[in-house]
């Protein structure tokens, strides 16, 4: 591929060099076609077709090779072919010319270009991918816009190669038509000054603007008709109404207070929704104790003869809710409204696009009128229906935060961050754990080596990890609870005391009045958002765990961002939710982090990449720490330190993939990170030496041979 890159570039170099060093930019002058006019006229009518044939095959090298010269000749089909086939000849000549400019474009320069710059490009593609037509379109109204430019630029972008030929083939007919004209006048024109008058000039800009304007009174009448229903109020109450109070709902609102408008936030149950008190707060507490537990166990690897620890389980689930309680006045009610948010404890309900009914939760009614809506309603967790089991007493992740006994028996259905994370838990205050899996292997989304890795110390730790195995039914036997999975096409028969369900978290999406708004749902339940977390209706937002795509506590947050800046001011300036560099994190042990593709991903998705991978078990502080396992993984673009995605195993591993979100997000490669110093002895260290891994796989061979060379010169050998 090299090769032929070369001998292309090389191709085009030397066909740019000739024309100019053959003085074709004087033949192609103004003052020389009309000077040589009756020449050509006079072998035109004895070579009729010929001259065509060759006039089309020049005009298309013209603009092939972006050289200048193609409004002469465009002067030039008029004067010769006259107005309808000057237009025919030029207006397919043109098109074809820009095309094999704009695959030139493409196949020398794409993909060093994505490579390089791909970060800072993302929302330009994404644009394009979108509406690049439409752009292309109003680029070629206006002839002031130099077309060789658009021809080779558009290359590095993903507009298809066809869209780009029949836009350009439409676009640029107008100015044809204009230029084609003047060349059957070309006696009486003095310089092609004559030809683009300003008046002229001013009214292809207005013709290339016109798509734009277009475009956005479509978007404007679009919006107007799904409110047709309903009757908009002549005032407002409230600038924004939130519903919800997690964290995409607790940031939206106060965003909203920070920029002083009147904001009322709205929470059912508890303010600081899932996160604070059923998700990442007290399941963190809990891991946090089942790992000193098992520390404890591992005395002797530390140098201590023994150490055991009493606990009571009910003393451990306290800790959790004290901890709970610790952190909920960031939350609070008291907090947010002295930060200007009004906190409504109560349910909310959508009545029109601009009315939001409020039953508190001393049951008074209230309406409220408000210029824009947020819906951050969260998620809850998904139960299956599986045969029998409403009659086991189930738990989820909402429940099991109630127990005050440790089950001695307890199965975990599912093998994601969830399910790892608490059957690795319990399994470690005592628990025999039975972790059930439909899938093949569990924590699916990861690499199949992370998968195998969690799942032997899980087995090491005492969880009997079943992969491969549906739940089929759930039965009650002279007491005993049983659950029969169905493995191989065998049945396999499970006791259990209890039981989480943990397979995953359905969006709250009932209750609260969208199918009375009729506002649609995605396939999987999420609320049918636009880029910029618009629903059907432009001034109602969602936002977090109920829009998706991800169901992350700052991907809520993060989100909540955009959906109360665009609702405010989207009047003036909208922004596309980003979603390029999306981290997260299973908190099991060891943790797994991880930012952007894994190889899975970039296989499935065709994504060519290298890897460079740094074994912690290597690492000063992690072998101080007893604690040296796990890896750093680091896919790149091949031969560039781009970086493309990053695993990292082991011991903090959360707090590690930080360094390259923010390398990542900001367009850093491995060569920043290997000179940014790192402090000894510590963990980051190894995100540094991930990073020489790579430098070292691209050591400059050659160079560093002749550098062996020029020093043994110098010691005189």
């Amino acid at each position: 591929m090299k090769k032929t890159k070369l001998l292309v570039l090389a191709g085009v170099v030397i066909a740019v060099a000739a024309f100019f060093a053959l003085g074709g930019q004087r033949y192609l002058s103004f003052e020389n076609v009309k000077g040589q006019r009756a020449a050509i006229d006079a072998w035109y009518a004895s070579h009729p077709f010929g001259t065509a044939i060759t006039f089309l095959a020049a005009y298309v090298a013209v603009t092939a090779f972006s050289l200048p010269g193609a409004a002469i000749m465009t002067l030039v089909a008029g004067a010769i072919f006259g107005l309808g086939w000057g237009t025919v000849i030029v207006s397919f000549a043109s098109s074809i010319g820009a095309t094999l400019a704009f695959l030139t474009s493409r196949f020398l320069l794409r993909d060093w270009v994505q490579s390089r710059f791909g970060q800072q490009l993302n929302a330009l593609n994404e644009g394009v991918r979108r509406e690049g037509a439409l752009y292309l379109f109003t680029l070629r109204l206006i002839p002031v816009a130099p077309f060789f430019v658009i021809n080779l630029a558009m290359g590095l972008t993903p507009i298809g190669t066809w869209t780009f030929y029949w836009v350009s083939q439409v676009g640029m007919l107008a100015g044809t038509l204009v230029f084609v004209n003047a060349g059957t006048q070309l006696a009486q024109l003095q310089s092609l000054s004559g030809i683009l008058s300003p008046r002229l000039i001013g009214a292809f800009v207005l013709l290339g603007i016109f798509p734009l304007v277009a475009a956005r009174a479509v978007e404007f009448f679009k919006g107007r008709r799904v409110y047709a229903r309903w009757k908009k109020p002549r005032s407002f109450d409230r600038n924004m109404v939130v519903i919800g109070a997690g964290s995409g709902g607790l940031v939206a609102a106060l965003i909203a207070a920070v920029v002083k408008a009147k904001v009322t936030l709205v929470e059912k149950h508890e303010m600081g929704g899932d996160c604070l008190n059923t998700g990442c707060v007290p399941s963190k507490a809990l891991i946090k104790t089942a790992r000193v537990l098992a520390q404890m166990r591992r005395a002797k690897e530390y140098g201590l003869k023994s150490a055991v620890a009493e606990f009571d389980f009910a003393q451990v689930m306290e800790r959790v809710q004290r901890v709970i309680k610790t952190i909920e006045p960031n939350d609070s009610v008291e907090r947010f409204t002295a930060l200007g948010v009004e906190c409504v404890m109560g349910e909310a309900k959508l009545v029109s696009p601009w009315e939001v009914e409020i039953r508190e939760a001393d049951g008074a009614t209230r309406r409220l009128t408000t210029r824009s809506i947020v819906i951050a309603a969260g998620a809850s967790p998904f139960v299956p229906p599986i045969p029998g089991i409403e009659g086991m007493g189930y738990l989820t992740s909402d429940s099991i935060w109630d127990l005050r006994s440790l089950p001695t028996r307890l199965v975990v259905l599912g093998g994601g961050p969830i399910g790892c994370e608490l059957a690795q838990s319990f399994a470690r205050f005592g628990s025999k754990v039975t972790q059930v899996e439909m899938l093949p292997r569990i924590m699916v989304r990861e690499d199949p080596e992370i998968s195998d890795l969690v799942a032997a110390k899980f087995r090491a730790e005492g969880v009997d990890v079943l992969t491969g195995h549906k739940a089929k039914q759930f039965l009650l036997e002279e007491g005993t609870k049983v659950l029969v999975c169905e493995h191989e096409g065998r049945d396999v028969r499970i006791e259990f005391d209890a039981v989480l369900v943990a397979v995953g978290r359905a969006p709250r999406v009932t209750g609260y009045g969208l199918e009375d708004l009729g506002i649609p749902l995605n396939k999987n339940r999420t609320i049918q958002t636009n880029e910029f977390l618009q629903t059907l209706y432009p001034n109602i937002y969602a936002c977090g765990d109920v829009a998706g795509p991800y169901q992350f506590t700052h991907t809520a947050s993060h989100q909540a961002w955009y959906a109360s800046v665009n609702s405010l001011f989207g009047g003036f300036r909208k922004f596309r939710a980003d979603y390029s560099v999306i981290p997260w994190a299973t908190f099991t042990d060891p943790e797994v982090a991880r930012v952007g593709l894994n190889e899975t991903e970039a296989k499935e998705k065709g994504v060519a990449y290298e890897v460079s991978r740094y074994g912690i078990d290597d690492l000063d502080r992690a072998i101080a720490d007893e604690e040296a396992h796990g890896f750093v993984k680091v896919l790149t673009v091949p031969g560039k330190d781009r970086i493309l995605g990053v695993t990292i195993v082991g011991d903090h591993a959360g707090d590690l993939i930080a360094e390259f979100v923010m390398a990542m997000r900001h367009g850093l490669g491995l060569n920043k990170i290997l000179g940014t110093i790192h402090i000894y002895p510590t963990l980051a260290e190894a995100n540094k030496f991930a990073a020489g891994v790579w430098k070292k796989a691209h050591a400059p061979e050659g160079l560093l041979a002749w550098a062996g060379k020029y020093h043994a010169w110098r010691r005189g050998g």
